[in-house]
């Protein structure tokens, strides 16, 4: 209590000495406009710099952390979303081929185990105070399965049976692990370290996953097949589930993301690498496409212009 007392009776000096500041210096800078204050400062436009950081400072200073970590946490879970909602466009092929094609659903199904982990270690019973954790792992959570039951509906016979096996086991292994962590474990700290330990593994072997296309992407030396939507995206989402994590300090959200960052990082510099030598291919395969399709026209020219020659030749 007394700890307690001490930090709030700090913050409110420390609050009033940004005002007492601001209040001094905007005063000044009332008299100036007043006199000749040239032979003071020049230009006059440092004052007005220094007063708005120093009422940045203020605001920073009022705002307190928890605001900040739920503004960034918000921003991490639009992100997110984006990031969840990406293979649409995938879903809408297969639902318009009625087919899964060589489409993989082993992504959709380490993404909904991945979710379904992290809804679990943000339950209050687990990890309190882990809202925006819940939220955006649970809205994740939804849009897997319904791709899996996309991927049930359109595909065939085995393929079918691993998918339905694989989306059983995952929710039998969550519901096991997360009752065994709730029976056994009777801390937070406890049931939130168990948890927290199998969120990063399946972070981490999901961030390892673009490390195939990093390897193509040095290969061809071209990025076609790496998006960089996608990778801003994973950018963006890293550093503010980052932030987030090192308001509230919490180990399990910063490594993953942590790495998610580095990972991304790596890929945008990759685009940055081989951008051009991607547009280089890309112009050199359709010069050659057009150069092909212009020899098939010459060639079905030139079989016409012989079969012309040989009916006026039989004619004669």
């Amino acid at each position: 209590m007394i700890a307690g007392a001490l930090c709030g009776q700090l913050f409110l000096e420390e609050i009033s000495i940004v005002s007492i500041l601001s209040t001094y210096l905007c005063h000044t800078l009332i008299k100036l406009n007043r006199t000749d204050a040239t032979s003071l400062f020049r230009p006059a436009s440092h004052f007005l710099s220094l007063s708005l950081s120093l009422f940045l400072l203020q605001f920073l200073v009022m705002v307190s952390p928890d605001t900040i970590r739920t503004a960034v946490g918000v921003l991490g879970n639009a992100i997110a979303l984006v990031l969840f909602l990406s293979p649409v466009p995938t879903f809408f092929r297969i639902w318009k081929k009625g087919s899964v094609e060589q489409f993989s659903p082993i992504p959709y199904i380490a993404t909904l185990l991945n979710c379904m982990f992290w809804v679990l270690y943000g339950l209050p019973i687990v990890h309190p105070h882990s809202v925006l954790v819940v939220t955006i792992n649970g809205a994740g959570m939804l849009i897997e399965i319904s791709y899996i039951l996309l991927f049930l509906l359109y595909s065939q016979g085995r393929t079918r049976l691993q998918v339905f096996l694989m989306f059983v086991a995952s929710l039998i292994s969550v519901g096991v692990i997360g009752s065994l962590v709730i029976t056994l474990a009777h801390t937070h700290e406890r049931r939130s370290m168990i948890v927290g330990i199998i969120c990063v593994v399946l972070c981490i072997i999901m961030y390892a996953s673009p490390l195939s296309v990093m390897k193509m992407v040095i290969q061809t030396k071209s990025v076609e097949y790496m998006p960089l939507f996608l990778s801003l995206a994973a950018f963006f989402n890293g550093v503010c589930w980052t932030a987030y994590a090192l308001i509230r300090f919490d180990p399990y959200i910063i490594i993953p993301n942590g790495l998610g960052v580095m990972l991304a990082t790596a890929q945008l510099l990759l685009y940055a690498i081989y951008y051009k030598s991607t547009q280089r291919q890309i112009e050199a395969r359709r010069n050659k496409e057009e150069m092909g399709l212009a020899e098939v026209v010459v060639m079905r020219e030139n079989g016409a212009n012989k079969v012309g020659s040989m009916g006026v030749t039989n004619g004669r």
